[in-house]
Parts: structure tokens; C-alpha cells; sequence
């Protein structure tokens, strides 16, 4: 046996034991999920075969508007997200007393247990003793109280609204360590030939962050897509199915209606959906870089 061929069999044995857990973890429950897609399994004993069943019945308008619906949350959260991330990166970064403070002052949104940040945003929210609807009576700008979660159109930014706060602090600290990662000798060259502020980020930062960027947004797109618990927990997609995206329709058809086979179908196409995101991400990344494109 070749030397070159005893390692290939040697990293193998040493892939082992991570392979096996990816199949434990990952592979057998996807392919699980999937067979189950294509049966009536329920509460009931006896689990029949049922073909393409399932995915007929969520191919209907109410299923399309929960896509429309979940597509236009993720675009939105996303969006302003990267767009806070990156003013607040930037500022961070600038030369002002007190720097530290507030780095550390970003952090507390990302530190607080999510369901903790969920209920406060809840109870602020609310249009009895909540604090954003006091304030708009204070200041006149309302005549009553106001109930955000009571409608459709604004409980759907405020889920938007506490899904940004809680995302906020991590694109901004990971944007920041792109920003710092740029060379100082193109800031100072730039400086020497008297280009603005302004110029300075939209020719030197920006174009160098655009890596940091599209991964960020990947991730984020991919982790505010399967978002389950800041709607739950707010409006459990409510009122009258206003909130409700893809991640919650799969529970509510898979486990509060137990139709398992229908809510797998479902998750099926979730992931369908993020498996088109990843590869969308690996083609950009790829043109990106000219080592992996050559």
C-alpha cells in the first residue's frame, strides 16, 4: 500500500466519527422528513401512503400569500439589519472618546435571552400600559391607546421591529471586525490626496466590506427566515393569520393540527427554499473570489 493511499484511508478514519454524527443528526431526520411528506401520518395508528398529496394541498392561494408574507419579513428584517449593521459598524470604528462604551452598549440586545427580549418587546407593545403607546399619548400623536398586536399591518413591523433588535449587535460587532481588518495605508493614502469621509467609505470601505457583507446576509437571511420564536411568542402569527410565515404555518399544521404528513411537506419546502439561498450564496462567493473561479 502507497504512503499517499494509507493517508486518504487514515483521514478518512479520522473523518469517521463526524460523518457518522452528521447522518445521526442531519441526514437520517431530513430523509425521514421526507418520506413522511408523502404519507397522512396524524395522530392516528395506521399511516398511509399518499403520494403527492401533501404538496397539492399547500400549493393553494392561502399558502401563497404565507410564502409572499415570510419572503417579504426575511427581505425587510434583513435589509435593515445590514443597513443598521453597517452605519454602525462604521461609527464604532471612528475615532471618538468613549469608543469602547459604546461597542459595549450594542451588545445588550444580543446578550439578553431571546424569550426575555421577546416578552419586554411584548409588553411595551401593548395598548394598555405599554410604553411606545404612552408616549405616543403624551406627545399628542394619538388620541387613545394603541395595540400593535392587535392589527395586521402593525403587528407585522413590530415583529419586524424586535427581529432587527435582537440581530442588530451581531452584524454590527462582525461588520466592525471587517472594517478594522481593512489596511490603514489605503485610509492614509486616500487622506493624502484629499479625499473626503464620505469618498473614503464608498471607495475603500464599502467595496472592501462587500465579502463580510454578502456572508452576513446569508446568514442572517437563512437564521431570520426560520425565525419561530419572535412571532410565537408576539402573535403566534396573529391576528388572523397576518404574521404568519412558512416556519409557522409548519407548526401549527404539524403540531397544533397534528398532520404530520402535511407539516413535512411543508418543512420540505422550507428547506428547499434555503437550499436555493445557499446556493445563490456558494455562485456569488465563487465570482467573488478569482482563486475559486479560476
Amino acid at each position: 500500500m502507497s504512503v499517499q493511499k494509507s493517508t486518504v484511508i487514515f483521514a478518512w478514519i479520522l473523518l469517521l466519527p463526524a460523518v457518522l454524527y452528521v447522518m445521526a443528526i442531519v441526514a437520517y431526520p431530513l430523509v425521514d422528513t421526507f418520506i413522511l411528506s408523502f404519507t397522512d401520518a396524524s395522530l392516528r395508528k395506521t399511516t398511509n401512503w399518499v403520494g403527492w398529496v401533501n404538496y397539492e394541498k399547500i400549493f393553494n392561494a392561502t399558502f401563497a400569500e404565507v410564502i409572499l408574507r415570510t419572503f417579504i419579513w426575511t427581505f425587510f428584517s434583513v435589509s435593515i439589519k445590514m443597513i443598521i449593521g453597517t452605519f454602525g459598524a462604521t461609527m464604532l470604528n471612528a475615532a471618538v472618546p468613549g469608543r469602547s462604551l459604546f461597542r459595549l452598549l450594542t451588545m445588550p440586545p444580543w446578550i439578553v435571552p431571546m424569550a426575555i427580549g421577546i416578552f419586554m418587546w411584548g409588553w411595551m407593545y401593548n395598548g394598555q400600559f405599554g410604553m411606545i403607546s404612552g408616549l405616543l399619548q403624551r406627545f399628542g400623536l394619538t388620541d387613545g391607546p394603541v395595540a400593535f398586536l392587535a392589527y395586521g399591518s402593525t403587528a407585522f413591523w413590530a415583529t419586524i421591529i424586535t427581529d432587527v433588535w435582537i440581530g442588530v449587535p451581531l452584524v454590527t460587532i462582525y461588520f466592525l471586525a471587517a472594517i478594522q481588518s481593512i489596511p490603514k495605508d489605503l485610509y492614509e493614502a486616500a487622506w493624502t490626496d484629499g479625499a473626503g469621509r464620505f469618498y473614503r467609505f464608498r471607495r475603500i470601505t464599502l467595496p472592501l466590506m462587500v465579502p463580510a457583507i454578502i456572508t452576513m446576509s446569508m446568514l442572517s437571511l437563512i437564521a431570520t427566515f426560520n425565525s419561530f420564536d419572535i412571532i410565537w411568542i408576539l402573535t403566534q402569527g396573529g391576528p388572523s393569520g397576518q404574521t404568519t410565515t412558512m416556519i409557522i404555518d409548519t407548526y401549527q399544521t404539524a403540531i397544533g393540527s397534528k398532520k404530520y404528513g402535511e407539516g413535512a411537506a411543508r418543512a420540505v419546502l422550507i428547506c428547499i427554499f434555503l437550499s436555493l439561498f445557499c446556493f445563490a450564496y456558494f455562485r456569488v462567493t465563487r465570482r467573488l473570489n478569482p482563486e475559486k473561479r479560476a
